[in-house]
This record gives structure tokens, C-alpha cells and sequence, in this order.
């Protein structure tokens, strides 16, 4: 939305930008004064003229969101946020840059202060979640046309667009026409290694304009120039770049331009010369209150801007469903899901539980209008669609199914900032073997605690034919190893549904589901309390029990049956299906000891042993994968790595 220009003098208001970034950094003997220095004139245009938000109101709806994706230029975002007026962001948090406790941290982080969107710091992260911003924004705009209609403004630079995932948002951007997103590129072709033109020679406009989007340059530091672009990009209906040429540093009289204003302190002498070079006379970190006055303004036009949405808010013909969609309540899914589950364990299915996912997501679609579906290209494997989940189209975003395109870290990276956005949850699938290629987004989602699900099939050697290159031996250690992620492996179809009322219901964190490809029993017999949800139960009891054999997922099957071979031989073994380890390992100690039990245990998982010292002590036995797999059917690979009913009861007569 363009405004009139106010009266303050926009130099001005950078300059303390300036004054504020370099004396932060000075102040910690630490940071990245470059980029705040070189993007204050843009970034002041950005704010003055075009940006709408309310400080007082930080999660207001329909404010326009900022995203800082080269997050290393944290103290632009700190220093616009102190003058703005944010009431957690008091000069002496300026001063606290980058010290211990404080809401300055190094790279922006969700949740530590107000009006911070996202956590970035590696590099392209903040584009491609800004894609999902902008979608969010079309999606909830197709709902409430007169209710939410923002802008998402993206500052990135060099090192974000030569990330690879900055070719899949981009290309995802463009091919859906997200018109609301604008991406401020700060194109001052320095690197931590030096000039640009030692590692890339892309023409980024083209680029970009290949992609679909609207391009547009000027110079970063002549605000006419930038006010002009940015007016030119928010009348397009595609997405644009806009190409600000600056100078890293700007105003560091001796260093501005140079890679060594990048990531290190300018230094007293430098920090005293672009104090005289810019004529800002004041001490550090003191402001005159003119400039305070000329910020406050921008802050003072949201407040207004909001006014205006909450009359429209009250008098709206469907306030109720707004506020729904806001509150995201899972409370409607219960029932649901209990009927479900009690259908299941009378039908007794033998289904793969990529099967059984895509029968509880009926249940989920069909209870929760706030589900946002979709796949990197493998719909039909993942079963993630549901017959009432129309797809969203460049022309119609009233569906609910996003086709992203064979784009998996871009699929993740985009469900992060539908989620940020606080209407919808989204959903995801891809084969597991593939959240490497998702990895860095997941990541962020755990440290953010934005709550996706992940639904990843096709989850073991039991995929068969395909071979080692799509056997996620490893991937299920490596997701388990990430904090704050909460990976669940159901053995069939009732633990399929119950993975998924947890996954609805988690608020937090993110959460994987790792499902097979193959047909597996129903092995559950009751649908009462949601036993998942404890990560690890006892499925089969053992009078005397004097071994227990622990299985997740479609080995499980195979923990039974050692169980009847073991009894055969007068040995009582119990079972213990253990869905998720992060669950398990939260439930109290006392629960866990009698799970578990004190006789010998063996772990039977097809995947290697790594992640498994919370149920298996270092003399316990584990049967699973010691290296990767191979192409053959399904049984005969079992059969080949030993990952079988006959090896599970052997190693579990071994250790008695």
C-alpha cells in the first residue's frame, strides 16, 4: 500500500539505522554491520511508505510481514523495531546485542521479540518460507477477501539467492502468481570471500523473470529511486524483485564497499570516521527525538490501518468463521477419530499404513477446515489428497492441496510460513528417504516450534525394488537426532490414526510421519486411550516375562511372531510397539521402567541402531541394518538382512 511521504527527512532516519547497527556491533566486539549499513535507505523507504503493522498489535492478522532472510543484518531489523516503538526492544536490548538473554540475538528468532516473523540466519531459509507467507496470505484471502489482504516483504542478499532453495521458492512463487510477495534484494555483490564475481556469474533478473516474476532495479540509496520500485512492484500482480544496488557498509568511510565490513566490528577509529562522514553528532546510542517522532509515525499509520480492520472484523457476515480459523481448535476431531478407530479394529484392515494415513486424513480433512495439504510431486504414493481437498491453482486458492512440484526443501521451507501465518496447518509428503532434502527447513521448524507435519512414506527397506538410493536407512536416526521433532512410526492402521490426532493436536514443534509402503496387519484390539501418545507400549504382556522384544512400525508385525516363537519354546517374551521415541522418552520414569522391564531387550527396527539408547542398554540386542540396502522385493530383503522372526528369537535366546 503506497502513502504519502511524511515530512521526516528519510536520510535522517537511516542514518540512525547506521548509527545504531555499527555501534551494537562495536558495543558486542561482534556482528555483521555491513548490510545494516548498506540497506538502511531502502529499508527506510520500505517502512515509511509502504509497510503496514502496529507494534501495539504485533500478531494483528492482516499486518504486512518482514522478512529478514539475510539474518546475519540482524540489527536492521532490531534497530527499525527499537525505533517503531516495540515495547520489548528498549535501547537496552541495543546495547545487549548478542549477549546472553537478551531479545538481540545474533540472527533474528521467533518468539524472542515481537514483530520477528521468522528465525533466519542460513542463508535462502527467509525467501522460500516467505513463499509459504504469501501463500498463506492468497489462501486466506480466497476465504476473507475483506479481511486479510498483506503484503509480505522479503530483504535478502547475494548468499540467499545463490542457495539452491532459493530456485525452488522462487520457481514455486511465480508458477502460483503470489503477487503479495516482494523480495528486496540487497545487491551489493560482496561475500564473506570477497567480490561476487569470484563464485557467480547469474544474471539474477533474468532469472527471476524466467521464473515469472516482475523485476525491477534502482539504486539503493536514492530513496526517490527505491520509493519508485517499490510503488512499481506492488501495482504488478506477479511477484517482484526489486534490485536495490547498494554498497556494503555505506557511510564506513574507509571500509564501505569492501568484504571487511561484512562480519566483523568497523572498529573505534572507523565507528568515529563514519560518525563525521554522515554529520551524526550524537554519542552512541542516543537519538534525537526527531527521528523517534518520524518513526513513530509509520508505527502511528498501522495503528490506524488496524483500526479499520477491527470495525470491519466486528460488522463481517462471518466473524465466527474468521475467528475459527484463527483459533485452529482440534477439539472437533475427537469424535471423529474415535469412530474411526473403533471402525478400524472391527474391519481389521491389512493395509500399508501410507493406506491407513490417507483414510485418517478423511477424518482430519473433513473435521478441521484449517488443513492445508500437499506433496513434492508424489500424490499419488504419498496418499495425501483427499477426495474434498481441491487443489490451488494460480486462478483459484480456495482449495486445499498444493502440488509443490519436485521441490522438497521448498515444500517444507513454504509449510513453515503457511504456519507462521496463524491460520492454517499444513501437511506435506515426500518419501522419508528424502527429508535430507527437507532437512534445514525441518531444523528450523523444531528451533521455531512452528507446528507442520511431515508425511513421509515409503519409510524402509520394505519399499523394495527401488533400491538403496530410496531405502532411508539412516533417516530415521538422523530426524530423531534433531531437537524438538517428533518422529512417529505406527505399525498399522489404528497407531496410523492416533499418530495422527497427536500430530493435529501438537502446537509446538513439527512432527514426522514415517509410513510403509508395504500391507501390514491391524494389530491393535482396542480404541480407547490414545496409546501412541505415549510413544511405547506394551502390546503383548509376558507372565514371567523373561525377554522383551521392542519393534517400531512395520517390524512390529515381526516382534509378534518371535513372541509365538519364543513361547513355543516356553519363553515369555513381551512386545513392546514403541511409535515414537520423543514421546516415550517424556513419559515418567516410572512408566517407562515397567514398559521396558528388567529382562533383556531386543530392538528390531529396519535401520540402523543409532538413536535406540533409550530403550536398549549397550548388552541388549538390536535387530535392523548395518549398512544400506538393496533392490529386490520386499520379503526377499527381509529375508537378506536378517530382519526376521527366526533372527529376532534367536538373539533374544542368546541373551537369556
Amino acid at each position: 500500500m503506497n502513502v504519502p511521504v511524511t515530512p521526516a527527512n528519510e536520510r535522517t532516519m537511516a542514518n540512525a539505522i547506521r548509527a545504531l547497527a555499527m555501534d551494537a556491533v562495536q558495543a558486542a566486539n561482534s556482528g555483521h554491520p555491513g548490510m545494516p549499513m548498506g540497506m538502511a535507505d531502502a529499508a527506510t523507504v520500505l517502512f515509511n511508505r509502504f509497510v503496514v503493522l502496529d507494534p501495539r498489535a504485533p500478531d494483528w492478522p492482516n499486518r504486512d510481514r518482514i522478512v529478514l532472510s539475510a539474518g546475519h543484518g540482524s540489527m536492521l531489523l532490531y534497530a527499525i523495531h527499537h525505533l517503531l516503538g516495540y515495547d520489548d526492544m528498549p535501547i537496552g536490548e541495543l546495547r545487549a546485542f548478542r549477549q546472553l538473554g537478551s531479545r538481540t540475538a545474533g540472527h533474528p528468532e521467533y518468539g524472542h521479540a515481537k514483530g520477528i516473523e521468522m528465525t533466519t540466519g542460513p542463508l535462502g531459509q527467509g525467501i522460500a518460507t516467505a513463499v509459504g507467507m504469501a501463500l498463506s496470505e492468497r489462501l486466506a484471502h480466497a476465504r476473507f477477501p475483506e479481511l486479510i489482504d498483506h503484503r509480505v516483504w522479503v530483504i535478502a542478499g547475494d548468499g540467499c539467492l545463490m542457495e539452491g532453495i532459493s530456485h525452488e521458492a522462487i520457481d514455486l512463487a511465480g508458477h502460483l502468481g503470489l503477487g503479495k510477495l516482494n523480495v528486496l534484494w540487497d545487491d551489493n555483490r560482496i561475500t564473506i570471500d570477497g567480490d561476487t564475481r569470484l563464485a557467480t556469474s547469474m544474471d539474477q533478473m533474468a532469472r527471476f523473470a524466467a521464473a515469472g516474476w516482475h523485476v525491477v532495479a534502482c539504486d539503493g540509496h536514492d530513496t526517490a529511486e527505491v520509493a519508485e520500485a517499490l510503488a512499481a512492484a506492488a501495482a504488478d500482480r506477479r511477484p517482484s524483485l526489486i534490485a536495490c544496488r547498494t554498497v556494503i557498509g555505506r557511510g564506513a568511510p574507509s571500509k564501505q564497499g569492501s568484504h571487511d565490513v561484512h562480519g566483523a566490528p568497523l572498529g573505534a577509529t572507523e565507528v568515529a570516521a563514519a560518525r563525521a562522514h554522515l554529520g551524526w553528532e550524537h554519542p552512541p546510542f542516543e537519538l534525537p527525538a526527531e527521528v523517534y517522532a518520524a518513526w513513530a509515525r509509520v508505527a502511528d499509520r498501522g495503528a490506524a490501518a488496524r483500526r479499520v480492520w477491527q470495525v470491519r472484523l466486528a460488522a463481517h457476515r462471518d466473524r465466527a468463521g474468521f475467528e475459527a480459523l484463527r483459533a485452529r481448535d482440534c477439539a472437533p476431531l475427537a469424535a471423529a477419530m474415535s469412530a474411526h478407530k473403533a471402525a478400524l479394529i472391527a474391519d481389521r484392515p491389512r493395509i500399508a499404513t501410507r493406506k491407513a494415513s490417507e483414510m485418517a486424513l478423511a477424518v482430519v480433512n473433513e473435521a478441521l477446515p484449517f488443513t492445508i495439504g500437499g506433496s513434492a510431486d508424489l500424490t499419488g504414493s504419498n496418499l495425501t489428497r483427499t477426495t474434498d481437498h481441491r487443489p490451488v491453482t494460480r486462478e483459484d486458492f480456495s482449495g486445499a492441496y498444493i502440488h509443490y512440484g519436485v521441490r522438497e526443501h521448498g515444500m517444507a521451507a513454504a509449510m513453515n510460513g503457511i504456519a507462521l501465518s496463524g491460520l492454517f496447518r499444513p501437511y506435506g509428503g515426500t518419501f522419508l528417504v528424502f527429508a535430507d532434502y527437507c532437512r534445514p527447513a525441518i531444523r528450523l521448524a523444531a528451533l521455531m516450534g512452528v507446528p507442520i507435519v511431515l508425511v513421509m512414506t515409503h519409510d524402509s527397506i520394505g519399499l523394495g525394488e527401488d533400491g538403496p538410493t530410496h531405502q532411508p536407512v539412516e533417516t530415521l536416526a538422523g530426524l530423531r537426532a534433531i531437537p524438538n521433532l517428533t518422529v512417529l512410526r505406527p505399525a498399522d492402521a489404528v497407531e496410523t490414526a492416533e499418530a495422527w490426532e497427536i500430530a493435529m493436536a501438537t502446537t509446538d514443534r513439527p512432527v514426522v510421519l514415517a509410513l510403509s509402503r508395504q500391507n501390514l496387519p491391524t494389530l491393535r484390539a482396542d480404541a480407547g486411550e490414545n496409546r501412541t501418545a505415549r510413544g511405547a507400549y506394551l502390546l503383548r504382556n509376558a507372565s514371567g516375562r523373561q525377554v522383551t522384544l521392542i519393534a517400531t512400525g512395520s517390524e512390529v508385525e515381526i516382534a509378534l511372531a518371535a513372541a509365538e516363537l519364543l513361547a513355543a519354546a516356553g519363553i515369555g517374551a513381551a512386545v513392546v510397539s514403541a511409535p515414537s521415541l520423543e514421546l516415550f522418552a517424556a513419559q515418567p520414569e516410572d512408566y517407562r521402567a515397567a514398559v521396558l522391564g528388567a529382562s533383556p531387550r531386543v530392538g528390531v527396527e529396519a535401520a540402523i541402531r543409532q538413536g535406540w539408547e533409550a530403550l536398549l542398554r549397550p548388552n541388549d540386542g538390536f535387530v535392523g541394518m548395518a549398512g544400506f540396502g538393496a533392490s529386490a522385493p520386499a520379503p526377499a530383503l527381509y529375508n537378506h538382512f536378517g530382519i526376521t522372526a527366526e533372527a529376532e528369537a534367536a538373539k533374544a535366546r542368546s541373551l537369556i
